[in-house]
């Protein structure tokens, strides 16, 4: 731990608040006081509105991140006889691309070291889907997780509580003194767990739309540019693409309706944008590895950067069909045994609710948008989220959809099915579902669902 005399908190903060820049030695003090009590927390709450309101400059923003990630453990998987590469989505309403991606770039020889958390309002949780399955767990040690990188060459498993502790605590902070949404902050968070985590490459999947925290591409644009620039300045290959989230992705909103629907992916079938995007940001993370490998080597396969086997391995992983791997049954096999590794059973039934109803149209016409906002909120309340993070989930609840933007709609057509084990939940969920869709005479143009793809500069 710092000395907590080698700074004043106050001088720290009045530097920020005037908009004077913080030096690397200030921020990596305040960090690691905070972190170990010595800042109160009405300190780091004067510190962090400072960076609301000023924000950060790339110097600042970078000092910021090595902080955060020196503040506990840092990973390491260059000993691994393979590449590695890892995704992070900024949320989003029926996000369930993590569970087939993972394994689907497994299934070419890339690592990929998935850290995943808990749903909190209307975006779901990736931990929260996967614990719908029988059995499985998500709490790993370093070394299962490290031997299950080894030997299947996926893993989606919760943080360890030594990962950034200073992000946790600044987190909370942050939630409850209105200074979440700093794309700094944001940023930082993000970022120093991605890169304590120890991928050497990683994808940025990041979410644009009325059901993202980003929900205009200005700013979707400048938190992209942001992350990308500090993974590359920490060592860490990194682009992004900035997705459309302004619909629900896939049919279903919710834990075990999603881990249906990923399943139905990886047997080569399913919703098609959730395949669309899978094989984008496939695509995407194995020409990352593909880099990683060209420019580093695999140090623990003894493979050297810019030798023959090199070469061959990068043109190898660029010349992959991720489409080809999941119509061929190559991606569910290295899911089937991703979920024993941890547990879990991959033929066992997933539950349903015991309670649903149906919404249907009372007009013909085009559906032309599905607000992606109000459909989390339905299925939130239905259950399938929580308020607070000890708040149980239910497995079963959530939303199936019927129809999506662009679909052709009859009177009488059932647009979605809420499922609930709670009954009561119901009339909120249909509140919060109205105005969620538009149905006009005529259809809207279709728009891309990769809005944009950042790489560095």
């Amino acid at each position: 731990m710092t000395s907590p005399e080698l700074f004043d908190a106050v001088d720290v903060i009045m530097t920020k608040r005037d908009g004077r820049t913080l030096d690397s030695a200030q921020i990596a003090w305040v960090i690691d006081a905070y972190t170990h009590g010595a800042v109160a927390e009405e300190q780091m709450s004067a510190l962090a509105m400072a960076v609301f309101l000023q924000g950060l400059d790339r110097e600042e923003l970078n000092a910021w991140t090595a902080a955060m990630i020196n503040s506990g453990e840092r990973l390491c998987f260059t000993d691994l006889d393979r590449p590695t590469s890892d995704k992070h989505s900024t949320g989003g309403v029926g996000d369930k691309i993590t569970l087939p991606l993972t394994p689907l770039v497994a299934s070419f020889g890339v690592g990929v070291p998935q850290l995943s958390g808990r749903g909190l309002g209307h975006t779901g949780g990736t931990l929260d889907k996967l614990e719908s399955i029988p059995g499985w767990r998500a709490a790993l040690s370093t070394d299962e997780m490290r031997a299950q990188l080894s030997s299947v060459g996926a893993v989606i498993c919760q943080a360890g509580a030594g990962l950034a502790p200073a992000d946790r605590k600044l987190y909370s902070l942050r939630d409850v003194t209105g200074t979440v949404a700093s794309i700094p902050l944001i940023a930082s968070s993000i970022m120093s767990k991605k890169i304590a985590e120890g991928t050497s490459s990683l994808v940025l999947d990041v979410k644009c739309g009325s059901g993202a925290f980003m929900t205009d591409l200005e700013s979707a644009r400048d938190l992209a540019r942001t992350m990308v620039d500090i993974g590359e300045d920490h060592g860490v290959h990194t682009k992004a693409l900035i997705t459309d989230m302004s619909a629900p992705l896939g049919c279903s909103v919710g834990n075990a309706l999603e881990v249906r629907e990923a399943v139905e992916v990886l047997a080569g079938g399913g919703s098609s944008d959730v395949v669309e995007l899978t094989i984008a940001l496939a695509r995407e993370m194995l020409d990352a590895a593909a880099q990683v490998v060209t420019s580093f080597g695999v140090r623990g396969a003894g493979i050297a950067a810019g030798s023959f086997q090199a070469e061959q391995l990068a043109d190898t992983l660029l010349q992959a069909d991720p489409s080809q791997a999941l119509r061929s049954g190559q991606a569910m096999d290295t899911w089937r045994e991703m979920i024993r590794a941890q547990g879990g059973d991959p033929d066992a039934d997933l539950v349903w609710a015991h309670h649903s109803e149906d919404v249907v149209s009372t007009r013909d016409g085009y559906l032309t948008s599905l607000d992606a906002l109000k459909v989390g909120m339905a299925a939130w309340r239905l259950g399938a989220g929580r308020a607070r993070k000890e708040d149980p989930v239910q497995a079963g609840a959530g939303v199936v959809l019927f129809a999506k933007p662009g679909d052709r709609i009859k009177v009488g057509q059932k647009l979605m099915t809420v499922h609930t084990d709670t009954p009561g939940h119901i009339a909120r969920a249909l509140q919060a579902l109205e105005g969620a869709w538009v149905i006009e005479t005529e259809p809207k143009k279709e728009t891309s669902l990769v809005l944009e793809r950042i790489a560095a500069e």
